[in-house]
């Protein structure tokens, strides 16, 4: 899961709304919780030395690496080498990652549910690495409602590269203007609209239930 985007205002895109026919959402942030420290906290005895292995050790930015792609053994083993004091912390990232999502964001999985009864097609492109996506997803039928899901360790390409949104758009098989796409973090929203979606970014599920109503998906 990419890196925690900034706090912000709801953003609508700047695009003038069209028709849109299939809903794509991200993951980490939209639908589920996700925060490394929710880890870290059961491995270290205070909060400052899990806040500073957050910060130094088990980053967000060394774990988009392997969302990207890079075999999980060779990162950490080399991280284990430049914090050889951190090592079963590391190996626990790399065990235990179902333990940084602690649980659904409040609200979305809701939305999803309403999409899904309206028959509205839905997809996920999500910032997932291969080996964590195959623990996690059999955890949440909440993804039973999506036809299909692109992960970008499958795929080794990570938002917000565009190859990935080329790649997302041949396999739902609409196309890019009629896609509607979700995700928390600004630059992969600024992506989606270069690549020609229309994207809106999350920050609660209460925001994002009045753009999909005023976009006529729900009631």
């Amino acid at each position: 899961m990419e890196a925690l985007a900034k706090a912000g205002a709801f953003v609508m895109s700047e695009a003038t709304k069209s028709s849109v026919e299939a809903v794509v959402f991200d993951v980490g942030r939209v639908l589920v919780q996700w925060d490394m420290r929710c880890l870290l906290r059961k491995l270290y005895a205070t909060e400052a030395e899990a806040e500073w292995a957050f910060h130094h050790v088990v980053t967000e930015e060394w774990h988009f690496r392997h969302d990207a792609g890079e075999n999980l053994a060779t990162l950490v083993a080399e991280r284990k080498a430049l914090f050889p004091d951190h090592a079963a912390a590391i190996d626990a990232y790399a065990t235990r990652f179902v333990e940084t999502v602690p649980g659904p964001v409040e609200g979305t999985a809701r939305l999803v549910e309403r999409l899904a009864n309206r028959r509205v097609p839905l997809y996920a492109l999500t910032n997932f690495a291969e080996s964590f996506w195959n623990q996690f997803r059999p955890t949440q039928p909440l993804f039973d409602h999506f036809r299909d899901i692109v992960v970008s360790g499958v795929e080794k390409i990570a938002k917000p590269d565009p190859a990935i949104y080329s790649l997302a758009e041949r396999r739902f098989g609409h196309a890019s203007g009629s896609l509607l796409f979700i995700d928390d973090n600004p630059a992969n929203v600024a992506a989606a609209q270069t690549c020609g979606w229309q994207a809106v970014q999350f920050t609660h599920a209460a925001a994002l239930e009045r753009e999909l109503v005023a976009r006529g998906l729900l009631d």
